[in-house]
């Protein structure tokens, strides 16, 4: 391992450089820098030599170009172990360098701002940096690259340890750090421009998706799988990366698909809505003029299912919800958009509930790749679309002599949204605006009707069935008339339409199509 003689540091993140600066000039190591890095260095008594002076040429097009120089390059792409490099190298008067520190432009930041201009995004697109990065990370075997601040304790206290040196895994996993840096960058480049210039192209020929390690979780599905959460790289934090854990233990793989499951429900309805999600499907959906209201509605659909639930809230929680919430027995988590100090009082009680607090309940993704739905499968990947189309009342085709009501017509159109969310075949039996009996993930789906009202019980009487698929024959249908169920929505577009319109006649239940399906796998 030789020895580090000569650094080039050109940063933009100046985090913790003046102390790793002064570190490598304590054992001797020379440092050349450019334009702001160089001015800093120097303010803090840190004798460097200025780029300009290496290559004798001067910065130039508002500082595009000052690194870009064969003397710059040819000093960090030089392989020591080839005597022609060598030879080269210094008959070309091209000083070695055997550490780059280097870190990009701050183009994250700036295209963070929402209505950033796009010349100014351009002009914080970094190319000398890039280029050095990668020519370093590329000659590993010589040269040490260094991207991330966070490394400069590690990598000084190492030098201090070892004369100088850095151990060979050392310099690979900088490597490696190194181009993971320059892919996320010019992947965020590429999202920004894709977006400004492509912005109907939501499935490109080459998807570039990058994502970063945000924490690691106690396990996968089951205790022997290893897990983790990756965070949307690509755009600033958002999601389950910008949650707030308030109080609880630590979220589990479970917990996390759970979550998501009650986010997508409430976010779905504008009045106040309570879910309760369990085994990433719902047990119960309410809306109701309070938030303490639709959380009871929910919770009584099913409140044996309920134990060990996640409780999906899309507005602030006051102590009045939250008492009801801690007189339901045993919860996992709760999210939200935020929590009055009385109801925090009230759900920090239960000392292992995880309570998460998540701002943005703003109804529909945004478009773009990021905000799609994405399924690994074997080799690849299937990508959609969201699943937001809305129904309306307008929307509807009543194939029936019996018409629903104004009021069954509302209900109908609430158990459609719900049904939505649960496992295809998925049925929801509602009443008023609020789930009485779901049925979901049968392979039949008479089956699901069956659970549904199994579940509504006696309460089934006169209430609104929702159906995500068509009835591919009529024992639906007779199973509801059974049950006393008075209106049914469904897609349609089965052959046997018609058998089960006629059975909906016999049992005098009234009946609309909404011509689109709600499947999810």
């Amino acid at each position: 391992m030789a020895k580090i003689k000569r650094a080039l540091i050109s940063i933009s993140d100046k985090r913790g450089i003046v102390e790793f600066a002064k570190g490598l000039k304590r054992l001797g190591i020379e440092i050349i820098s450019t334009g702001g890095t160089a001015k800093l260095l120097r303010s803090r008594g840190v004798k460097i030599r200025a780029v300009s002076d290496v290559t004798g040429f001067p910065e130039i097009l508002s500082g595009r170009v000052k690194t870009l120089h064969p003397k710059i390059h040819g000093g960090i792409l030089a392989r020591r172990g080839i005597a022609e490099h060598m030879s080269q190298a210094r008959r070309h008067k091209i000083g070695l360098i055997d550490l780059v520190v280097v870190n990009l432009y701050p183009f994250e930041e700036t295209i963070a701002e929402p209505k950033v201009r796009l010349e100014d995004a351009v002009e914080m697109i970094d190319i000398g940096g890039p280029a050095m990065i990668r020519s370093a990370a590329k000659n590993f075997k010589d040269v040490a690259v260094v991207s991330n601040p966070d490394r400069y304790p590690q990598i000084l206290s190492e030098l201090e340890r070892n004369d100088a040196t850095l151990s060979d895994e050392t310099r690979s996993a900088l490597s490696v750090e190194a181009f993971g840096h320059t892919a996320r960058y010019d992947a965020k480049i590429h999202e920004f421009l894709r977006s400004r210039f492509s912005a109907r192209d939501n499935f490109p020929e080459v998807l570039h998706m990058v994502f970063e390690k945000a924490q690691g979780l106690r396990y996968g599905e089951n205790p022997h799988q290893e897990a983790a959460f990756y965070a949307d790289s690509v755009r600033p934090r958002r999601g389950f990366a910008a949650m707030k854990q308030l109080h609880g233990k630590e979220l589990s793989f479970n917990n996390l698909l759970d979550l998501n499951a009650a986010l997508r429900i409430i976010k779905d309805f504008d009045s106040p809505c309570a879910c309760v999600v369990k085994h990433n499907s719902p047990c119960g959906v309410a809306s109701s003029g309070t938030l303490r209201a639709a959380y009871r509605d929910a919770f009584r659909c099913d409140s044996l299912s309920a134990f060990g639930g996640i409780v999906g809230l899309n507005r602030r929680v006051d102590s009045k919800t939250a008492k009801e919430i801690y007189g339901s027995g045993f919860l996992e988590c709760i999210i939200a958009p935020g929590y009055d100090a009385g109801a925090l009082k009230v759900l920090k009680e239960r000392k292992n509930l995880r309570i998460i607090e998540f701002k943005d309940m703003s109804g529909r993704a945004k478009p773009g790749i990021y905000s799609c739905d994405v399924k690994k499968i074997e080799g690849g990947m299937l990508i959609q679309e969201q699943d937001e189309l809305d129904i309306t009342a307008d929307d509807l085709r009543v194939m029936t002599k019996k018409k629903p009501s104004k009021d069954q017509i509302g209900s109908l159109l609430f158990a459609w949204r719900a049904a939505k969310h649960v496992k295809s075949n998925a049925i929801v039996v509602a009443k008023g605006q609020h789930t009485i009996g779901i049925g979901g993930g049968q392979p039949s789906r008479v089956d699901s009707v069956k659970i549904a009202i199994n579940k509504a019980g006696k309460s089934a009487r006169g209430g609104c069935l929702a159906s995500d698929g068509f009835f591919p024959k009529p024992d639906s249908v007779r199973a509801a008339a059974k049950a006393g169920i008075a209106a049914i929505i469904q897609p349609g577009g089965s052959i046997r339409d018609e058998e089960a319109v006629k059975a909906a006649d016999r049992a005098g239940i009234a009946m609309v199509f909404t011509e689109v399906r709600h499947f999810k796998h």
